[in-house]
């Protein structure tokens, strides 16, 4: 009984602090700088893990500042609090987060850039917003996936998004994420949310797991150099792939 009893208190304190945060950008943000608000998200995630008693570890060095592309790998509903935690960026994700209950609101807040994935010309006006936001000196991420994998495999990487480094002229960062078991260093499939899973089954498999690490690798930055958009993602895909197989520091 008391795993689930734990289970249930985590579930409880995280819905108590997105709540916090939904007040926070509904009233607070609204005064703040853009720097106060990429503190106050980074501070609010770190939190989020905390409540559901994940511990955070970074590895490799995160730009100190922007214009940068964060090029990720993608396995959670928990992949963008755990970026956020271990570095403030603009994510693009799916339109229809937008009218989600909630998780809408707090996306939107943190700066949300949402693209209809069906679309080819959606595509296009995202990648131009996106070089923008880039030239402006935003960080942006981007899961070039497209969906969550097992954690173990990385699909292919999708290269429309890329264009968006190439057109702004700026450099992209290959980011590694893993879900490591806390007593074991080994891989953990707890917050997987892939093939059948429900997003309350993959939250509630979490919440009832042993002890969490959330890992995100950071590689060097770099720039295109004269590759296509194409060649630029097979290439990250490949730094991706090396990050994660650096394996836990023990």
């Amino acid at each position: 009984m008391m795993k689930p009893l734990r289970a249930a208190w985590k579930l409880l304190r995280a819905l108590t602090h997105a709540l916090a945060g939904y007040w926070t950008i509904r009233t607070l943000f609204p005064r703040l700088t853009p720097a106060e608000r990429e503190q106050r998200v980074e501070a609010w995630s770190r939190q989020l893990l905390a409540c559901l008693d994940i511990t955070l570890e970074v590895r490799g060095s995160p730009c100190a500042q922007g214009p940068v592309l964060l090029v990720a790998n993608h396995i959670s509903w928990l992949d963008i609090a755990v970026m956020h935690a271990a570095r403030y960026c603009r994510f693009v994700s799916k339109a229809d987060v937008k009218q989600w209950p909630l998780i809408g609101t707090l996306a939107t807040g943190v700066g949300t850039l949402y693209i209809e994935r069906e679309s080819r010309r959606d595509a296009m006006r995202v990648v131009h917003h996106m070089a923008e936001r880039l030239r402006a000196g935003d960080v942006v991420a981007v899961f070039p996936e497209g969906t969550t994998s097992d954690g173990i495999a990385l699909l292919p990487f999708h290269a429309n998004l890329i264009q968006a480094a190439i057109s702004a002229e700026a450099p992209a960062q290959p980011v590694a994420l893993q879900f490591l078991d806390s007593a074991t260093g080994q891989r953990s499939a707890a917050p997987c949310y892939i093939g059948d899973d429900t997003l309350l089954g993959s939250i509630w498999r979490t919440l009832t797991a042993p002890g969490i690490t959330a890992v995100v690798t950071f590689g060097a930055p770099q720039q295109a150099q004269g590759r296509d958009r194409r060649g630029w993602a097979h290439s990250l895909r490949d730094d991706v792939a090396a990050l994660r197989e650096r394996g836990p520091h023990r």
